[in-house]
């Protein structure tokens, strides 16, 4: 676990709803992305400090949380989702794991948005991905823009995340 300071609840919801205070408003508008997509409630806060550290922080944090939804019985335990944001396009898959990773084709350095390093968004899904026990794969089918991108990942993200951490549908008997 990073060593910036955070607090976190999260739960499922009929609709998403998110109080996210990280100090990146970059990070805080991806996250009630994440967040309105997976249809959780969600309060996150990280204490200031690097942007990097800041990243990793609310991404452990979140992982650390999640991990007990996705631990629940009866509980997916995996999913996976294609958002668009404008002409970004984006695929997420989720599936616990004893060798938690995060794949993407997405190359996250080199640029900015709002000021902030993209590549915030990859410590962040990084340290969500270990906390929360998952082999996460995220793959760019198309987009260009920094921000639209972004946001499609992130929407991605967070449906898959709604569905591990849900219960499976119980399928119906045929009479």
């Amino acid at each position: 676990m990073s060593e910036t300071q955070t607090g976190v609840r999260v739960a499922l919801a009929a609709a998403g709803s998110a109080n996210v205070a990280t100090g990146l408003t970059l990070l805080d508008h991806l996250v009630a992305e994440l967040v309105r997509t997976a249809r959780f409630k969600l309060s996150l806060e990280v204490a200031p400090g690097s942007a990097d550290a800041v990243a990793a922080a609310a991404g452990e944090a979140l992982g650390e949380e999640l991990a007990v939804l996705l631990a629940a019985p009866g509980a997916a335990a995996s999913g996976w989702a294609l958002l668009p944001a404008e002409e970004a396009l984006a695929l997420a898959a989720v599936e616990t794991s004893e060798r938690p990773l995060f794949v993407t084709n997405v190359d996250f350095s080199g640029q900015s948005v709002g000021g902030v390093a993209t590549d915030v968004a990859s410590r962040f899904l990084r340290g969500l991905a270990e906390a929360a026990h998952l082999n996460l794969h995220v793959r760019l089918v198309e987009g260009t823009d920094p921000q639209h991108v972004l946001a499609a990942i992130f929407k991605a993200v967070g449906a898959a995340l709604g569905q591990a951490c849900r219960p499976i549908p119980e399928a119906k008997e045929e009479s």
